[in-house]
């Protein structure tokens, strides 16, 4: 039986063979984000003063439905800014999200902090858009692609100048990565299938990574609480979107976010160890 993510990488192969006879590769390297300096992601992750937010500009999810009626990335990505986030995550998927390529040149042109271009990146082509319009970084889901398909895509990042935040969902998927390729390692707690959120499954996966490779936890997370318990397995930095799209000031959203994450951080430190 198909499931949502098999529906999504369709379309999006459908979509990308739209856009390929479109807009050809030559097109896209002309335009001037292209060639302009990259930001580094994993370097904005690792924070000394405590971990780092990436906060997401969405409109709408499989899961969700539509989340923010009212959506303006340029406005969203600038209140994000003043309230300290150390990345952005851009939704651009049309069909399932509501996102678009356009929403990320918006955000491009209103910060200069590192911008994740947040897709179902299944062809090289999506990863010079990705440069096309601004970005630093994109996302390259485990579940989505075979081992071959990913080593391919880690390596054209690398040589676009991109970032990229490489997605789990389960213990096998780590097995299959070439982890010497991998800075930046997410892991999504909700299920593909279900959409249940599991917070523990980046406690066993974080467990697993060399030192170096930065942890997001991604998915699922609304509390300081949450982001406490993500903070003790290993996780340098979150990925919160759905949340702070619920509120009517994205920006002052995360500042509380941020601000109630420190004091619950603090509290657990004054907490006796557990025999």
């Amino acid at each position: 039986m198909a499931t949502i993510l098999d529906q999504i990488l369709a379309d999006t192969r459908a979509l990308v063979a739209e856009r390929k006879a479109l807009t050809p590769t030559a097109a896209l390297e002309r335009r001037s984000a292209f060639r302009a300096p990259t930001l580094s992601l994993a370097r904005a992750l690792r924070r000394p003063d405590g971990p780092a937010t990436i906060a997401e500009c969405k409109r709408a999810s499989p899961s969700e439905g539509v989340i923010r009626r009212e959506y303006a990335p340029a406005d969203i990505a600038r209140s994000y800014k003043q309230a300290a986030a150390a990345a952005l995550s851009v939704l651009t998927e049309p069909t399932h999200f509501q996102g678009s390529l356009d929403h990320l040149a918006q955000v491009r042109a209103a910060v200069d902090l590192p911008l994740l271009r947040k897709d179902f990146v299944v062809d090289a082509y999506q990863l010079i858009e990705a440069r096309a319009y601004g970005a630093d970084a994109v996302l390259l889901i485990a579940a989505a692609l075979d081992p071959a398909e990913m080593t391919d895509l880690l390596d054209a990042a690398r040589d676009l100048g991109l970032g990229v935040l490489v997605e789990v969902h389960a213990d096998a998927e780590v097995d299959g990565l070439d982890l010497d390729r991998v800075d930046v390692l997410g892991v999504n707690s909700r299920d593909l299938q279900t959409f249940e959120v599991d917070l523990g499954r980046a406690e066993r996966i974080f467990a697993r990574l060399p030192e170096r490779i930065v942890r997001v936890a991604e998915s699922g997370i609304r509390t300081a609480d949450d982001a406490a318990r993500l903070r003790g397995y290993g996780a340098d930095a979150f990925l919160v979107g759905t949340h702070f799209m619920r509120q009517p000031d994205p920006g002052r959203a995360l500042a509380a976010f941020r601000r109630e994450t420190a004091l619950a951080l603090a509290d657990a430190s004054r907490q006796p160890a557990t025999p």
